[in-house]
C-alpha cells in the first residue's frame, strides 16, 4: 500500500508539472500574438475615421503651425486589393478544386503523386520568389506593371492551399455515398459531381476563405507586379493600389498623417484575416466530422 500511495503521488506531480508546462508554453506563445494585436490596435484606431474609408491618396499639407496633415484615405487601396485578390480567386479556384479532385479521386496514380509533391512545395515556397517569377514573366514581357500580374501572383500562392485542402475534405467523405451513387449506375465523374462536392463543399470553402485571407496579406509579390498606384484605378492592364502596398509605402515616409494611415491600413488587414480565420473555425465546428478542415495548412 505504501508503494501504491507514493507511485500515485509521483504520478500525480508528474502530471502537474507537464500541466503546468503545457500551460506556460501556452502563453508564451501567446504573448507575441497579444502584444501585436495591442500594439497594431493602439497605433491603428486613431486612423479610422470617415475619411480613411471614403477618401482617396492626398498629398501631405504643411500648415502655417509647421504641422503635416490632410494625407487622405486609403479607398483607393480598399478597391485596389478587392479587385486583385477577388481576381485571382477566380482564377485560383477552378484549378485548385479540380486538382484536388483529382488528388483525391485517384490518389495511387503516378501523376497525383507527383502533383502532390509539387502543391506541397509550392506551398512552402517564399512569397517573394513567386512574386519574382512574375515580374520576369508577366512584367518584363509586357513592359508594365499591373493589377493582372499581381493577381496572377496571388493566384499560385492560392492554388496550393485549395488543393491540398479539397483533396483531404473529399477524403473524409464517406465511402458508402459513392458506393450508393454506384449502386444506382451513376459514372464515377457524376457521383463526384453531384454527390461528393456537394457534401463536402462547407470544408472546401474553408479552404477558399484560408487562401484568400493568406492573399489579401500578402505585400512582396505586389511589390514587384502592380507596383502601387496614388489614385483610384478599376484598369487590370495598369498599376493599382493595395492596402499592403499603401502599409509598406506609407511606413518609410517622413510624414506623421501618412504614417497613421499605415498603421490603420495594417488595422483593417489585421481585422479581415482575423475575421476571416475565426469564422472559418466557427463553421467548421458547427459542421459534422468528415466537413471538418483538417490540419494541412501547416
Amino acid at each position: 500500500m505504501i508503494t501504491q500511495a507514493t507511485n500515485y503521488r509521483r504520478r500525480k506531480l508528474v502530471d502537474y508539472g507537464m500541466r503546468g508546462l503545457t500551460i506556460g508554453a501556452t502563453v508564451l506563445a501567446l504573448i507575441p500574438l497579444v502584444l501585436i494585436l495591442s500594439y497594431v490596435v493602439f497605433r491603428g484606431a486613431g486612423a479610422l475615421n470617415i475619411a480613411f474609408f471614403t477618401q482617396a491618396y492626398e498629398p501631405p499639407v504643411v500648415g502655417l503651425d509647421g504641422e503635416v496633415g490632410n494625407a487622405g484615405g486609403v479607398l483607393h487601396g480598399i478597391i485596389g486589393s478587392l479587385i486583385i485578390v477577388g481576381i485571382a480567386l477566380i482564377m485560383a479556384l477552378p484549378i485548385g478544386i479540380l486538382a484536388g479532385v483529382f488528388l483525391a479521386e485517384y490518389p495511387s496514380n503516378s501523376v497525383a503523386t507527383v502533383v502532390r509533391f509539387c502543391t506541397d512545395v509550392l506551398s512552402a515556397a517564399p512569397s517573394i520568389v513567386i512574386g519574382v517569377a512574375a515580374y520576369v514573366l508577366i512584367v518584363q514581357r509586357t513592359h508594365q506593371f499591373s493589377a493582372l500580374a499581381g493577381s496572377v501572383a496571388l493566384a499560385v500562392l492560392m492554388v496550393p492551399v485549395i488543393t491540398r485542402t479539397t483533396e483531404e475534405i473529399l477524403k473524409l467523405v464517406p465511402h458508402t455515398m459513392r458506393e450508393a451513387a454506384m449502386a444506382l449506375g451513376a459514372p464515377k465523374w457524376w457521383q463526384t459531381l453531384t454527390v461528393v462536392l456537394p457534401t463536402a463543399m462547407s470544408g472546401i470553402m474553408t479552404g477558399v476563405l484560408l487562401a484568400f485571407a493568406r492573399a489579401t496579406g500578402e505585400t512582396a509579390p505586389l511589390l514587384l507586379t502592380v507596383l502601387g498606384n496614388n489614385n483610384v484605378s478599376v484598369k487590370l492592364l495598369e498599376p493599382m493600389a493595395a492596402l499592403p502596398l499603401l502599409t509598406y509605402k506609407y511606413t518609410d515616409t517622413p510624414f506623421p498623417a501618412q504614417n497613421t494611415l499605415a498603421w490603420g491600413t495594417a488595422l483593417v488587414l489585421t481585422l479581415l484575416v482575423l475575421t476571416v480565420n475565426l469564422s472559418v473555425r466557427w463553421a467548421t465546428r458547427s459542421r459534422t466530422a468528415f466537413c471538418r478542415l483538417p490540419t494541412v495548412l501547416g
